[in-house]
This record gives C-alpha cells, structure tokens and sequence, in this order.
C-alpha cells in the first residue's frame, strides 16, 4: 500500500479539531445545564471577570467554528465544481469518439461507393470538409497525477470545438501549445479513437 506524505497544515488541524472539540462540550455542557435552574444559580455565583473570560472563550469559539466552515464551504465547492469539470470533460470526450465512429463509418461507405461508381468529372470540393476536425491530436504531457482543473478546461474547449467540427479547433490548439501545457518532445497524446 502506498502511503501519502503527510501535509503540514494537518499537523495544524488536529489541534485546531481538539481545541473545537473541547470548546463544543463546554457549550454543550452550558446548553443542558441552561435547562434546569441551577444554570442561573451558576451564572449568578460567577463574578464578572469569570463571566467575561467565558464570553472570551464563546466568541473564540464562534469566531474558530465560523473559520471551520468558510473553510469547509469553500473546498466544497471547489470540489463540486472540479467534479463538474470532469463530468463535462467525459461527456464531451464520449460525444466525440462517437461522432470520430460515425464519420469514419460515413468515409468508409462513401469509398465503397466511390469505388463502385465513375469519378465526378475530377472535380474535388474545396473548402472545409465535413469531419475535418474530427482526426485531430490534441498533444498532452501525462504526469504522476490526474489532469488540472485548468487542463481539463482548455481539453473540454478543444474537444467541444472538434465534435461542433468547428473552425476555431487551430486557433484553440495554437493557443494551448503556445501555453506550454505539454511537453513537445516527451508528451503523451490524448487519441481519440
């Protein structure tokens, strides 16, 4: 089994659980003992340097609990919107290979029938054809880990850009090229077939 080095701001997190965790029972301890009458005849016997020391100590509470959680929302939906990336990535790379299998389907039995019939007086169409996109080879560096959010984005642009058969799919390889977010000689390719 592999083991993951352990990450500095969790020796931090542990201290931080046990502070909020002590901290919780003390409330907790306030909360049930609020039910019954001997609450008041506590908080009457405290003097008022315990009562402000105990109100420190909820507010340091309050103010740790509410970091925990700007914290915790703020991964979330970090997490939410990676798992969202993804899922657009695999639907747009699934469309794609199915759109590669169509068309070379289509070529196939258009050069049967091509080369059953008489050739069309030698004239070629010019211009953009149909699935001319669809074959290209979108250069990616494999590295230990998965994709970055960021790669997956710009794959998932040029991806969405071959399966539309669009003529934007140069520009948008250039620019990722350009960016360096492979290696050109060492690089792995994302093949879609």
């Amino acid at each position: 089994m592999m083991q993951e080095s352990p990450d500095p701001e969790d020796d931090e997190t542990p201290t931080q659980s046990d502070r909020l965790s002590i901290l919780s029972q003390e409330i907790q301890t306030l909360k049930r003992s609020s039910t019954n009458n001997s609450y008041e005849e506590r908080v009457k016997r405290l003097s008022v340097a315990e009562l402000n020391e105990l109100l420190e100590e909820i507010e340091t509470a309050i103010k740790d609990y509410s970091e925990e959680l700007v914290q915790q929302l703020a991964l979330r939906d970090e997490l939410e919107f990676e798992k969202e990336v993804k899922n657009s990535f695999i639907s747009v790379l699934i469309e794609v290979q199915n759109k590669q299998r169509e068309h070379k389907e289509t070529a196939k039995k258009k050069k049967k029938l091509k080369n059953g019939s008489s050739p069309q007086n030698g004239k070629q169409e010019r211009g953009h054809m149909p699935g001319t996109y669809l074959t290209t080879v979108i250069p990616y560096e494999k590295k230990n880990g998965p994709p970055s959010v960021e790669d997956l984005q710009t794959l998932t642009k040029i991806l969405h850009a071959m399966k539309e058969d669009s003529e934007k799919v140069p520009s948008l390889l250039t620019d990722y090229i350009l960016k360096g977010e492979y290696a050109s000689q060492q690089g792995f390719y994302l093949i879609l077939n």
